[in-house]
């Protein structure tokens, strides 16, 4: 179990009276259940492995699941069968249906559809260490992990929960690291970079595989672009993309991390494996993160 991204919410230190006991209790009372005949999406916590527990435990952190199943039905072939509709019942009273008629045939095609179309389903991870305050979802951007995050809310008696938050920028601080071509601490910068214009033209320029030592990312800087993006490496031992809403992509161990991991485990070992060193790097990662972001602001 490695997570590709990380949304990276903070908890009270040490969650005041939160047990896994009692968070797999709370998630209970929005258990996952497929979409009714006659409901567009529906969502609910699941268990994250095949034990059936809602919190999965390896080492003191927990893991959580939520499922989310989607009816694919296209706007487009609701609007023909609508239209295809509208024109059966223009033949029959002799004038086209007017604008309200127009929404009563859209929203009966609708009701007609919703039962055959097919659905999609997928899972949403969380990480919660309870002890040091994080929680992380699995999801590319705040849109998509926004669907967790309700979740949890409505589930739960209380979630003490914000954003992360750090004293600097982390779109300035990856400026200045490009300008330096240096990064802080035990950060190395990578190939990969985004700059943005701060400007209400919002021009971008990417590099891919690319080094960044180069006249022109420090011209492009100067011309007042920003970095919006940048990949990283911590330590040797973990890289990702980090952006300037503070969110990481492309997350991956690197090999001096998983050469430790054991080989010929059964299933259910492994995904405990991969969990406890994806957790005890993050674990490592963030509060290096927000070191060189000068501290959390409160």
């Amino acid at each position: 179990m490695h997570f590709r991204n990380a949304q990276i919410y903070r908890l009270p230190e040490n969650w005041p009276g939160m047990t896994s006991k009692l968070l797999a209790d709370q998630l209970s009372r929005i258990s996952f259940r497929p979409c009714a005949q006659l409901e567009l999406a529906s969502f609910g916590f699941l268990s994250p492995t095949d034990s059936g527990e809602l919190v999965h435990v390896v080492g003191g952190q927990w893991l959580i699941a939520l499922g989310v199943e989607q009816r694919l039905l296209p706007s487009s072939v609701v609007k023909q069968a609508a239209k295809d509709r509208a024109e059966e019942i223009e033949a029959q009273q002799g004038y086209k249906p007017g604008r309200k008629q127009m929404k009563e045939i859209k929203e009966a095609v609708t009701h007609e559809l919703m039962p055959r179309a097919f659905t999609r389903r997928r899972r949403i991870f969380a990480w919660i260490d309870a002890q040091a305050g994080w929680l992380v979802v699995d999801a590319p951007s705040r849109k998509a992990a926004d669907s967790m995050i309700e979740a949890l809310h409505k589930s739960l008696d209380e979630l003490p929960l914000k954003l992360l938050n750090t004293r600097r920028s982390a779109g300035s601080a990856m400026t200045e690291w490009l300008v330096a071509n240096e990064a802080p601490g035990a950060f190395t910068i990578d190939h990969d970079c985004e700059l943005r214009a701060i400007t209400e033209e919002k021009s971008a320029v990417r590099y891919t595989h690319h080094t960044l030592d180069g006249k022109d990312v420090r011209e492009h800087i100067e011309a007042g672009k920003q970095a919006s993006r940048l990949a990283l490496t911590w330590n040797d031992r973990l890289s990702a993309i980090l952006n300037d809403k503070l969110e990481l992509k492309r997350l991956q161990l690197l090999d001096i991390v998983t050469e430790s991991a054991t080989d010929g485990l059964a299933a259910d070992e492994q995904f405990d494996s991969d969990f406890a060193l994806m957790t005890g790097e993050l674990r490592n990662f963030i509060p290096a993160l927000i070191e060189v972001l000068g501290g959390e602001e409160n």
